[in-house]
């Protein structure tokens, strides 16, 4: 049967969509096996029953789908969690409780695909979960040679979209996500920067902004434009014609 599904949302629409999105999901294969319209529905129906996943919203009734996922993490064999929203203002804090993935209404099948695969390949969560503090240090999951790492936001310096795979730039690391550019930054918010359409800077790594020569559309052509430079690694990236205002800004504001 492959993942069994409980979807969590107040809206009778929005969970109909979303079995439905499911149901086209082939790989891996899922079936939703139960749906509930509040945290309260959910917890009784998990207190009889098992998911492998719970798609849950974050606005709802009651107690919301944070302090349901909070809730959720203290217990052992706690089923993974996929944030459904149409609000990506909470994306920091869902990573912090450990979500699988983030999505934003209306639902793509592609990323509710994309979510699926990585509950398949993440496996039953461990048996012992520890709630993190309130107050930790918000965190992006990548893959790290088939070990799932854990890269505090406040170490990223950027992340570059480059053919099918987005690199995740740190002082002392490279790491490869497939993640959108446009999903990550909905997650990060105002702390990073679109700089071009390729590539999201953290504020605080903004060192310099100059004319140089950048790459231009054809895959060996080169042209003067504007290139910003991220410390602490020196390397310079392109800056679009229209961000090169907002780059000044955060240099001048020295990345607050």
């Amino acid at each position: 049967m492959g993942l069994r599904v409980l979807v969590v949302d107040d809206e009778t629409l929005a969970r109909l969509r979303l079995r439905s999105l499911v149901a086209e999901c082939s790989s891996p294969a899922a079936q939703v096996v139960g749906e509930a319209a509040n945290a309260d529905q959910a917890m009784a129906w998990l207190a009889t029953d098992r998911c492998d996943l719970v798609l849950l919203d974050i606005h709802m009734p009651g107690l919301d789908g944070m302090g349901l996922a909070q809730h959720l993490r203290g217990q052992a064999d706690a089923p993974a969690i996929v944030f459904v929203t149409a609000h990506a203002e909470h994306a920091l804090q869902a990573f912090e409780l450990d979500a699988v993935d983030y999505l934003t209404k209306p639902v793509r099948r592609d990323r509710l695909q994309a979510a699926l695969q990585r509950v398949a390949q993440r496996g039953r969560p461990p048996t012992q979960a520890v709630a993190a503090p309130a107050d930790s240090e918000p965190m992006l999951i990548v893959n790290d040679l088939g070990r799932r790492v854990r890269v505090p936001v406040s170490d990223v310096l950027y992340l570059k979209a480059e053919l099918k795979y987005v690199t995740l730039r740190t002082a002392t690391h490279t790491h490869v996500l497939d993640d959108s550019l446009t999903d990550l930054e909905q997650r990060l918010g105002p702390r990073f920067l679109r700089v071009h359409r390729n590539a999201l800077v953290a504020r605080h790594a903004m060192q310099a902004l100059e004319r140089r020569l950048v790459p231009g559309e054809g895959t060996d052509d080169v042209a003067e434009g504007w290139a910003v430079r991220v410390g602490p690694v020196g390397e310079w990236l392109t800056v679009s014609r229209r961000q090169v205002s907002a780059v000044k800004d955060a240099i001048a504001e020295g990345g607050l």
